[in-house]
């Protein structure tokens, strides 16, 4: 829009005419004035110290994605001084301090100097890590997790690092990787989920979670995953620093080679490549060629969610990974792993169950009828029915849970808007109630409230074959 209310349109001059329009012209016309900007300058965020990050970053993408199995050999000098200035800019202001006691206030007052002899030492190969020190937060079990407080300086020489590293591994991360990835949360792992089991054919859920996951991780292995894309010798030793640094407890440093300082800067991305190497890569090839059916994989960190159409694929790929994680030093969790009925077409006539599929870490609870609603005879042929669950006691509900006012519906604990899930259409009300904890069994209702049926055309086949066989139909107007 030209000469718009707050436009920058360039100015309008005054313009006469040529007297003379030979070649050349005598008089030639006045010209317009061009527009003012920096048009010449880059486009790229700078760092407050005036040197460019997102272009090295850009760079550094770009050769991931397009060269896949090349290896980098030259990455630490990215951690320049503007890296770490950036890097520091990006920490909590008020984070609980390290062994150091030093804060995020403190070395801000001094903040070029120290910087720039952080980076001196670490291209230097001068820089020694510190112990992390162990702090306990309180689960939702009554146990207490133990978390890593880092140093300051290691908070910002990981940061840096965990920049350079995401260019390259948020190229070779598979799409269903939700964990401590930019761009990428609970929610939208939540939606992932809703879209898989209500837009997809699954009858079964296995809600897998690894035991001690942080604690069992084998450094050993992990390194030489992180050697299939970086062959910068000075970058992995610098990962090794970290890895060995220990942690500190009422005075003594101790130091393990397996797992990662949960609740450092750099554990999360150490998390995302050995579980890339150990489940992603291995599950997303599972389910193309060993599978029969439709599969749907959901990991967020730790916490894995797999989707199956037929109940044999859930238990093979159960047991195949209870083997896989025991190669690399893993295990899964006996009480919080399960395998769980879900959907209508996951078994014979049977009436739906009430109670709450709860997943780890993601913070949601998938509602199922809490009514106990029995499908209705229907004459053509049974829909799936979307939004019911099953237990593995064989029918009989785990849980007694109050009156549901969204039946088939999805929402976290602290947050009361749910998510409606699709519902068969032979799916109607009934007065049918699931008995409470301790009663009988709940095949006991399915023959009073269902009726047998065939089980491709209904109840009433048998009828529609008499009707058939006796009915005579006029002839037609061609004969």
């Amino acid at each position: 829009m030209m000469y718009g209310p707050e436009k920058s349109d360039p100015s309008i001059v005054a313009a006469k005419p040529t007297n003379k329009a030979g070649i050349p012209a005598a008089e030639p016309v006045e010209p317009r004035e061009g527009a003012k900007g920096n048009t010449h300058q880059q486009r790229t965020r700078r760092a407050q110290d005036r040197e460019s990050v997102s272009r090295v970053l850009a760079r550094v993408r770009t050769a991931a994605r397009s060269r896949k199995t090349d290896r980098f050999t030259s990455l630490l000098h990215h951690l320049d001084p503007a890296m770490l200035r950036t890097a520091f800019f990006a920490l909590r202001r008020d984070a609980a301090v390290g062994v150091d006691g030093l804060t995020w206030r403190a070395y801000e007052a001094d903040l070029d100097g120290r910087i720039a002899d952080l980076h001196g030492r670490v291209q230097r190969g001068a820089y020694r890590a510190q112990p992390a020190r162990r702090r306990f937060i309180p689960k939702p079990d009554g146990r207490q997790r133990p978390l890593a407080i880092t140093a300051l300086e290691d908070k910002i020489v990981q940061r840096a690092t965990v920049a350079v590293l995401n260019g390259i591994y948020e190229e070779d991360f598979l799409g269903f990787s939700y964990g401590f990835r930019p761009g990428r949360g609970q929610h939208d792992a939540l939606d992932a989920l809703c879209v898989g089991i209500s837009g997809t054919k699954v009858n079964h859920i296995l809600d897998a979670d690894i035991r001690s996951f942080f604690d069992e991780v084998c450094q050993q292995w992990l390194l030489k995953f992180l050697q299939h894309r970086i062959a910068d010798s000075r970058l992995l030793r610098l990962i090794q620093k970290w890895l060995k640094a220990g942690i500190l407890d009422d005075g003594k440093v101790e130091v393990s080679d397996r797992g990662t300082p949960q609740g450092a800067v750099i554990s999360p991305l150490l998390a995302n490549v050995y579980l890339h190497y150990v489940f992603d890569l291995w599950a997303d090839r599972w389910r193309r060629r060993e599978a029969t059916g439709n599969v749907v994989v959901v990991r967020y960190a730790d916490d894995i969610v797999v989707g199956f159409e037929h109940e044999a694929d859930a238990v093979r790929f159960r047991e195949a990974l209870t083997a896989r994680l025991a190669s690399f030093s893993l295990t899964l969790h006996p009480e919080k792993t399960r395998l769980i009925q879900f959907g209508g077409r996951a078994g014979p006539v049977r009436p739906r169950q009430a109670g709450n599929l709860r997943l780890p870490r993601l913070h949601l609870r998938v509602r199922q009828v809490t009514e106990g609603q029995v499908p209705a005879p229907a004459a053509d042929a049974p829909r799936p029915h979307g939004g019911e669950a099953q237990g593995r006691e064989g029918g009989v509900a785990a849980t007694e849970t109050p009156a549901d006012p969204c039946p088939g519906c999805v929402a976290g604990p602290d947050d009361e808007r749910l998510l409606q899930l699709p519902r068969g259409a032979d799916q109607r009300a009934c007065t049918q109630r699931v008995p409470r904890q301790g009663g009988g069994p709940l095949e006991a209702l399915a023959p009073a409230a269902l009726p047998a049926r065939l089980h491709h055309l209904g109840a009433d086949e048998e009828a529609r074959q008499r009707l058939a066989a006796e009915t005579t139909y006029p002839p037609s107007m061609a004969q």
